[in-house]
């Protein structure tokens, strides 16, 4: 859609139009809601004054690009949003040339406009990279290490920052916000180029020195004076609702031909009232009545993260010695309770999981018990502080990771699948799986027993309730829970099996079924005796095939030199695994218990 001949007040339209779709669609099928309402007129300036289709477009996770999304072709595509084979709900090139890159993870949208400014120059082309970030996202280390190259390098860059949360600082008034676009615009610019020029030309030391005093203290009546002390110039804050004055402030920002902050005050859930303001539970919703704003409730059994953060509120009361962390989920991971009743043991420590780890890393050295609560997707991003700083020293602490498996409409970004796999070779390492709320409980206390790191998964929703009555966990045993009489053998880890023994209860044919509880260190004795007595074994897992479940079982048949055995997995396979319902997932990767005993038999 073409918007750069529009009046401002057709603008205007267009924003509501824009807004009442979002809420149309979002209140029937779900999505991101208040972010993505709270940034629409950010977005029609970014297209008004820059070209989705020349200039890199990119949003900082970009659950915020809807607007985005109906502004380059994809209005009535929109319908689909998040659902299996429709839209993703982030930016996703494979959808539209005007989706720059795939973002569903914090904080690396800077990283990427600093790598498409050197292509850019390198290339000699005239195109500017536009790049929309909330507040939320400049929490991460990476946003600043972005930074301070971008400062270094004076590449043309325009970053708007989304305050929509929490203010970088607080603005002084008519005055900051005038002074702010003063000493962007062309006129201070060209003045003060001028200036110096004469100043390094005619004036001694000294003179320079209070010349350049002067123009430093009018930067400090300003809210941007951290970014200035990197090198990039700050306009702001404006406000982010205002379509005229966004419009004007990226204007000068691009011809500013430098890297530049534009500090946008938005509110998130602008346009509904009832999401505006600082309510989380508004960011991602489901199906919701758009008159009062009730949610469309189902009958559902309580999720794990809720049995999680139950059991570890029992525990944190047991021993005081356990502490904990989430980075920036303390809602989604369930330990927003603990930091309520424990806030001088548990903590949100913003979009920092690196930190995170390193930090609960010295709290283990100084006798702590730490318990750090992050999404399995998430975890990828302290991958070498859970080597290093960590499993290096044989520090016992417990990852506790939340959304392991297939977690549905957000896709590819966030789909628990790799855990197993990138955390299975780490020496020192302990890693199990409960297979229902009981074992989870379990679990939990299982860890704290734990003299080295360990990590436990457990899956997104709830697990199914399962008729056999768990044990405690002995590390490195598995469990035997049916016996049958088939030379078969059904492998469950963690979440996987409750789907082998729905497949047994389908196939009808009497077949053993293994809880292997621990895939390291994994029960050698007991594969090496079922070796003895069944000669075909399927592996259920949700994660990854490729260093997942059944090959550290191969590992052990190899090593024992055991050869007759058949092993199948039903892992996921070598592909990144797309967004929608997890049930249309399941039938769509062909592991629905019904399909798996097709396949079976």
């Amino acid at each position: 859609m073409d918007i750069k001949d529009k009046s401002l007040k057709e603008l205007e339209t267009l924003s509501q139009e824009i807004r009442d779709r979002i809420i149309d669609v979002v209140s029937r099928k779900g999505g991101h809601f208040s972010s993505t309402l709270g940034a629409v007129e950010l977005t029609l300036g970014m297209h008004y004054v820059f070209d989705a289709y020349s200039d890199p477009f990119i949003f900082d996770v970009s659950h915020q690009c809807y607007p985005h999304k109906l502004l380059t072709g994809r209005w009535e595509e929109f319908e689909t949003i998040r659902q299996f084979g429709g839209l993703s709900g982030f930016t996703k090139p494979k959808e539209s040339p005007a989706d720059y890159f795939v973002a569903g993870h914090s904080s690396t949208s800077i990283s990427l406009a600093v790598g498409a400014a050197k292509a850019i120059e390198l290339k000699k082309e005239n195109r500017v990279p536009i790049v929309m970030i909330g507040d939320g996202s400049m929490t991460a280390g990476m946003v600043y290490e972005a930074l301070n190259e971008l400062g270094d390098l004076k590449l043309p860059v325009v970053i708007i920052l989304n305050d929509n949360e929490m203010s970088i600082a607080k603005p002084i008034g008519a005055i900051s916000k005038y002074l702010s676009k003063l000493l962007a615009g062309k006129y201070y610019q060209g003045f003060k180029t001028k200036v110096d020029k004469f100043i390094k030309k005619n004036m001694p030391e000294g003179t320079t020195y209070i010349a350049k005093r002067m123009e430093e203290a009018m930067k400090l009546i300003t809210p941007g004076i951290l970014f200035e002390e990197m090198g990039i110039d700050y306009i702001g804050p404006i406000d982010g609702h205002d379509i005229a004055e966004i419009i004007d402030t990226l204007q000068i920002a691009k011809a500013m031909g430098k890297p530049v902050i534009v500090h946008a005050r938005t509110v998130k859930g602008k346009g509904y009232k009832i999401a505006e303001g600082q309510h989380e539970h508004w960011h991602g919703v489901g199906p919701f009545n758009v008159e009062d704003g009730a949610f469309v409730k189902k009958a559902t059994p309580k999720a794990a993260t809720a049995v999680f953060a139950d059991a570890l509120c029992e525990l944190a009361q047991k021993y005081d010695n356990i502490v904990g962390v989430t980075a920036a989920m303390p809602s989604g991971t369930g330990i927003n309770k603990l930091i309520d009743k424990y806030p001088n043991r548990f903590w949100d420590v913003a979009i920092a999981e690196q930190h995170a780890i390193t930090s609960m890393a010295a709290m283990a050295k100084e006798g702590f018990k730490p318990y750090i609560t992050i999404y399995s997707t998430f975890l990828q991003r302290g991958f070498d502080q859970i080597i290093h700083d960590v499993c290096l020293m044989n520090l016992p602490v417990v990852f506790a990771m939340d959304r392991a498996g297939i977690v549905g409409n957000d896709g590819e970004t966030h789909q628990g699948a790799f855990d197993v796999s990138y955390l299975r070779f780490i020496p020192n390492m302990i890693l199990f799986a409960p297979r229902d709320n009981k074992t989870l409980e379990l679990g939990l206390e299982f860890a704290y027993t734990l003299t080295s790191p360990s990590a436990i998964r457990y899956p997104r929703g709830a697990f199914k309730d399962l008729i056999y009555t768990p044990t405690q966990f002995e590390l490195g045993k598995a469990e035997i829970l049916k016996v049958g009489n088939s030379n078969k053998l059904f492998i469950g880890y963690g979440a996987g099996v409750s789907r082998a023994i729905d497949t047994e209860i389908l196939h009808k044919d009497n077949i053993t079924v293994l809880d292997l509880r621990f895939v390291k260190p994994i029960d050698k004795q007991m594969l090496i005796n079922l070796s003895q007595k069944y000669d075909t074994w399927y592996v259920f897992s949700d994660s990854q095939k490729q260093a997942g479940v059944a090959s550290a079982i191969l590992e052990v048949l190899n090593e024992e030199k055991i050869f007759n055995i058949q092993i199948i997995s039903f892992e996921y396979t070598d592909s990144f695994i797309e967004h929608g319902d997890t049930k249309d997932i399941e039938k769509y990767l062909e592991i629905l218990p019904e399909q798996l005993v097709n396949k079976i038999k």
